[in-house]
This record gives structure tokens, sequence and C-alpha cells, in this order.
């Protein structure tokens, strides 16, 4: 059976895998281990909801947007917030959960910079 699979935006790609870096920052997770399709060990499956409950408070994004950008379906995506807002009870996890929050925004507001090299020749 083929994994759920919904074309998702470039910009959308780009403002999850922001979520989904700043999450393996903050909980020591790797990426990758994030993202693997297998089986995971229970800290980087709640990194992995972490990050989704990020894109879907500082985005404002619906529930199927964030199981679309992350590659899941809804339900999932759905747990995952459920599960992260019960952990908001705690004040440790309620604070770091801020602070990603507003790391997330802060950089997804900053100006964008045309990379492109200047006029005038090749290097």
């Amino acid at each position: 059976m083929e994994p759920y699979r919904v074309p998702v935006t470039e910009g959308d790609r780009i403002r999850a895998d922001a979520a989904l870096a700043l999450t393996a920052l903050a909980f020591a997770v790797p990426i990758a281990e994030m993202t693997r399709r297998e089986r995971v060990r229970p800290r980087a499956c709640r990194a992995r909801w972490s990050a989704m409950y990020l894109a879907h408070v500082s985005h404002g994004w619906p529930l199927e947007r964030v199981a679309h950008a992350f590659g899941l379906n809804r339900a999932t995506a759905g747990a995952a917030c459920r599960w992260a807002e019960d952990e908001r009870d705690r004040p440790d996890y309620d604070a770091l959960m801020d602070g990603l929050e507003a790391a997330l925004r802060a950089v997804m507001g900053l100006p964008l910079v045309d990379l492109a090299p200047e006029s005038g020749g090749r290097r």
C-alpha cells in the first residue's frame, strides 16, 4: 500500500521544515529520525508531534494542512495536536512551546533576501 501523499506547496514544505528544525534542536532529536516512516523511539515521536502542533499554532494552519505538509493524514495530525495541547499543562513543556512559537514566528517574519548574484558578471 502506498503511503498517504497529497501535493504540498513549496512554501508549506518550507514552513513545516522550519517547525521540524526548531523542534529537533529543542528536543535534541535528529530531523531524520523524526521524519522516518518506520516506528521511531518515543522521544522522536513526541518531538514530531510537537513540530506538528508548532506548525498548527504558529502558522494558524487547520489540521488537514498540517497533515499534508508533514505527509500524514488528518487523524494523525489531530492526535498529535491533542497530545501537545494536553502536555501544555506541564509548565516546562508550555514554556518550551511558547519559546518555539516565538522563535518560529520571528524567523518566518524576516524579510526575504534575494540570493542571486549581483549583475555584472559571474565568478
